[in-house]
């Protein structure tokens, strides 16, 4: 396969989850805005533009963040920049991606560019921008065989999750106002209905946080995407299966994956906010190394102000 279309499924991959992820966190934590009268909504705002890597000076409020996250064309942190940004990788792979996929990636640029995620109510914004995100995820996964290009979508999608997963994590100490801040942050995570099945009653920190990293059977958890990652490398690169691994990639995946199983819950939650920046750079660190080992050493683009 060419590099480049290498790269432009690798960033499919990346862009279409940062979409569905940033939906997520919108819909939850601005919802939680309206219901909520006891947070501050200048602390939430600024806070959210944080996490996500924004780096703002002036006044921080939802308008503010509905633009640089929602649908402001110009930021590289707004759903509507990864629709574009997946939509051009998309024309780039045009040979490999199935009819399916270009499809509903070129539908939902179309609404874009017609204003429609900036004309709609939020919360209709939130859900075009998720419902589309999981419609070519699907697709993908469903119309597309499962060779070599496919492992670079799947690749891409799952060290976006552990990036983001991270993010939304950061955030749990934002509602501050709520009297539960953990449900919050699993609602964001698409895991409040997995999380009650797994944990009955049981809903405290610790169980949360045990959850979205540690669970191996949740597909958002960040101990899933780094076994998918992993997956991904090994199908990748076969001669990984007999004898040491195979590339940097895979070495700072194998290290964190590590990291997660072995360091205790306790030492985890000890500084989680440090913990998180790491897995952030890991994403960062992994996504260089794939670049430079599959995309002729094309650097990977990173968040402004943060890694991704």
């Amino acid at each position: 396969m060419l590099s480049r279309i290498a790269e432009a499924l690798f960033w499919i991959g990346r862009y279409i989850e940062r979409i569905e992820c940033t939906a997520r966190i919108l819909d939850v934590y601005l919802q939680l805005l309206v219901e909520d009268p006891v947070i501050d909504q200048e602390t939430t705002c600024r806070s959210i533009l944080a996490a996500m890597g924004v780096q703002h000076e002036g006044e921080a409020d939802q308008a503010t963040v509905l633009r640089l996250l929602l649908h402001d064309r110009s930021s590289p942190h707004s759903i509507a920049y990864a629709v574009e940004a997946a939509r051009e990788n998309a024309r780039r792979s045009r040979e490999v991606v199935s009819a399916e996929v270009w499809e509903a990636i070129n539908t939902t640029y179309n609404s874009v560019i017609s204003g429609r995620l900036a004309r709609s109510r939020p919360a209709d914004a939130f859900r075009l921008s998720l419902e589309r995100a999981n419609m070519v995820s699907a697709l993908a996964d469903n119309t597309q065989s499962h060779d070599d290009g496919w492992q670079f979508i799947v690749l891409g999608r799952h060290i976006e999750r552990v990036d983001m997963t991270s993010r939304l994590i950061l955030t749990r100490t934002y509602a501050t106002g709520s009297a539960s801040t953990w449900q919050i942050t699993l609602r964001a995570c698409g895991a409040a209905h997995a999380f009650t099945r797994t944990y009955r009653a049981i809903e405290s920190p610790r169980a949360a946080v045990e959850f979205l990293l540690l669970d191996r059977l949740f597909p958002r958890s960040v101990a899933y995407s780094l076994g998918e990652v992993a997956r991904c490398l090994e199908e990748l690169d076969p001669r990984q299966r007999r004898i040491g691994f195979g590339g940097d990639a895979a070495r700072i995946i194998g290290q964190a994956r590590a990291r997660m199983d072995y360091l205790s819950l306790t030492e985890l939650l000890a500084d989680l906010p440090a913990e998180m920046g790491v897995l952030q750079q890991v994403c960062a660190d992994a996504s260089n190394a794939v670049a430079k080992r599959y995309f002729e050493g094309a650097v990977a683009p990173e968040w402004l102000g943060g890694a991704l």
